[in-house]
């Protein structure tokens, strides 16, 4: 089963990942693509690209493209088509080498409910579950409600009382179906104090299985996993052995071939594991366990497809260091992590601290709502937790990054709060813990940044000045005058103002919305490029990376970026916000409206319900109140900020009659 060739059916990150491995084995790539990734990275690293007109999930197309450009395998990355048993059974039918279990295995796993069946036959420990929502007193609550077929979050919600259970399990059938064409859901008893331990299995097709060690993945918002580590910070030695020797008996219950992950939900307070699912392909956070363990799990991967023997057992497996992972993703975490959009002005990691950039984008590409958010993948490694973790907060605060809304601020401010250094680290972490959504800056702070901002761009206009541009800036036939500009950054908004002096250096002034402060001292530029500055403001010196797109600048401080709205001299007259309406927070498509014209509302009561990237979003009446109008119908697309509907607020008991 030797092959030179392979294509890999995916995109993104993961497609970029899979190609390196391969051509470090010496096997050239096949990559596939749609037109909204006609210019990503990955295109341009595989050795050949065939376009798909259909997407990723049509299979026929994709085989008939490895056919077309001779590869022999295909690998399916994760998401998509990797856990789809009919797809595998295709790629094998069509006398190609699947890189990944059997479908039978995938098939059986595939689905959580016979999952379970099997590993309470496998002797493993599981929750109690029904596959009827009118069971659900047999469960008890809080409960969960989880796709049969899903994974990744999406078709999972949390119910706390009967109440909920009827819009929570359509809702999750809605998302089921959307995202694995498979509406079935079940019921399981929902552990609030808990944490999220998966253990990594590794088998060949000579009978040889292992683990590779657990990683823990509690961080999650909307159950999908921001923050992964390797070793976990509560399992002990004991505890591992007995979790690994779980999931091999369900492995070799199995016939587990290739790569997989058995996850279990662990009671933070009895340290009491039990099963959730068998992820039947790659995990996202496979890099953390590569760290520690030293093993390339592609590789693995492609090893195992060609027939090759493992060539070692589990007591060859060591366990170094300590390695964590990071999901840089498109949404706003101070928003409650919406969904973000846009092309990427600026992305450039820094040389230092080195860390592993899994990155499925570069400068000037375009986020939409087609895909996952997930932008970048971030993995440090570390003799120690705490360095790992503050050399993954630092390398992902020296991130210049702007032109759409991450969540790098509160990944950063999360591995720097102490509940995670003590390794308090459940999956309530982020409502129960609540570290900072966004970067926090003082009025110093931001006065440097907005200084080495207006600096920069008076830099650029020197450098591009067509004629006189020996003279100094601002020049007159007379004492120079002082300059301005305003930049504003949120709800602040600042004015700098500076004058050159005869040294080169500049006096300056500002003031804006944070008050006026007259003399603000000195500024000294040593050096000045179209992508940085380096600044001298009253003593301190610091080299700060700078991009400009359009009226936006991004300005790289010690924290993170800064990014700054360049204010017209002149203010061009605007659309006025209409009072009562309420607007799409993200991109994305309308899929359930439930109010009419004239309808009385409440407050929090869903209004509109709408998809983007794969997950719903429910859009609730901030007031009580009556709506009057209605601008959009299910299926249709709305971009950010579009009206959806307007709503006349009741009147206020208290003011009525006030004059």
């Amino acid at each position: 089963m030797n092959f030179s060739t392979i294509l890999i059916a995916n995109r993104g990150e993961i497609a970029r990942r899979i190609i390196r491995t391969a051509h470090d084995m010496g096997i050239q790539v096949v990559a596939v693509f749609v037109d909204a990734d006609a210019d990503a990275p990955f295109v341009a690293d595989a050795d050949q690209s065939v376009r798909l007109a259909t997407g990723y999930l049509d299979g026929a197309a994709i085989i008939e493209a490895a056919h077309a450009t001779g590869a022999q395998a295909i690998h399916p990355g994760y998401g998509f088509l990797s856990e789809n048993a009919g797809f595998a059974a295709d790629v094998i039918n069509a006398g190609l080498v699947w890189i990944g279990p059997s479908p039978d295995v995938i098939s059986g796993m595939g689905d959580k409910l016979a999952a379970k069946r099997m590993a309470v036959a496998a002797g493993v420990p599981t929750l109690i579950s029904v596959d009827t929502p009118d069971r659900a007193n047999e469960v008890g609550y809080p409960l969960l409600v989880k796709a049969a077929a899903g994974g990744g979050g999406k078709g999972m919600r949390v119910v706390g009382s009967a109440a909920e259970l009827d819009e929570a399990v359509a809702s999750a059938r809605r998302e089921a179906l959307s995202g694995f064409g498979d509406d079935r859901v079940f019921l399981e008893r929902y552990v609030a104090a808990s944490r999220h331990v998966e253990i990594q299995i590794l088998g060949d097709s000579h009978g040889n299985l292992v683990h590779l060690g657990e990683r823990e993945c509690s961080i999650q918002r909307r159950h999908q996993k921001l923050i992964e580590e390797s070793p976990s910070p509560v399992v002990d030695d004991a505890m591992r052995a007995a979790m690994g020797q779980a999931a091999l008996q369900l492995g070799h219950s199995i016939g587990y071939q290739s790569t997989g992950t058995v996850e279990f939900l662990v009671d933070d307070a009895t340290r009491e594991f039990y099963f959730l699912e068998v992820n039947t392909r790659l995990q996202v956070e496979h890099p953390v366990t590569e760290e520690v363990t030293g093993i390339d799990l592609v590789r693995e991967q492609i090893r195992v497809a060609r027939g090759e023997v493992l060539g070692y057992e589990q007591d060859d497996i060591t366990f170094t260091g300590h390695a964590i992972e990071a999901r840089l993703c498109a949404e706003d975490a101070d928003a409650g992590f919406l969904p973000a959009t846009g092309t990427l002005a600026a992305f450039a990691p820094a040389d230092t601290p080195v860390v592993r950039w899994e990155s499925g984008v570069e400068q000037g590409s375009v986020v939409s709502v087609s895909f996952d958010p997930m932008l970048a993948k971030v993995v440090a490694y570390a003799p120690t937790r705490n360095e790992a973790a503050a050399v993954l907060a630092l390398a992902l605060e020296r991130l210049h990054i702007g032109g759409v809304t991450t969540n790098r601020d509160f990944l950063a401010a999360t591995l720097r709060h102490p509940s995670f250094i003590e390794g308090d680290t459940t999956t309530d972490f982020i409502e129960r813990v609540r570290p900072s959504r966004k970067l926090t800056l003082n009025d110093t702070d931001l006065h440097r940044a907005a200084t080495a901002a207006v600096l920069w761009i008076q830099g650029q206009n020197r450098a591009e000045a067509g004629v006189l541009a020996h003279l100094p800036t601002g020049w007159r036939n007379a004492r120079l005058p002082a300059q301005r500009l305003s930049v504003q950054h949120g709800d602040r908004l600042v004015e700098v103002i500076y004058q050159s002096r005869r040294d080169g250096s500049f006096s300056l002034g500002d003031r804006g919305s944070l008050g006026n402060h007259g003399d603000h001292g000195s500024a000294r530029v040593h050096r000045h490029s179209a992508v940085d500055i380096d600044i001298e403001v009253n003593g301190r010196r610091s080299t700060a990376r700078i991009t400009r797109a359009g009226d936006r600048i991004y300005v790289q401080a010690p924290g993170g970026t800064i990014d700054f709205t360049i204010v017209a001299r002149f203010e061009i007259p605007g659309a006025e916000l209409t009072t009562g309406g309420l607007n799409a927070p993200m991109p994305g498509t309308v899929i359930d409206v439930r109010v009419a014209v004239g309808d009385h509302v409440a407050a929090g009561s869903t209004l509109v319900v709408m998809e983007a990237m794969k997950m719903e979003h429910h859009i609730s009446a901030p007031a009580d109140g009556t709506v009057t109008e209605v601008f959009v119908r299910i299926g249709q697309q709305v971009g950010n900020g579009d009206a959806l509907l307007m709503i006349e607020p009741d009147a206020d008991p208290a003011t009525e009659g006030a004059s």
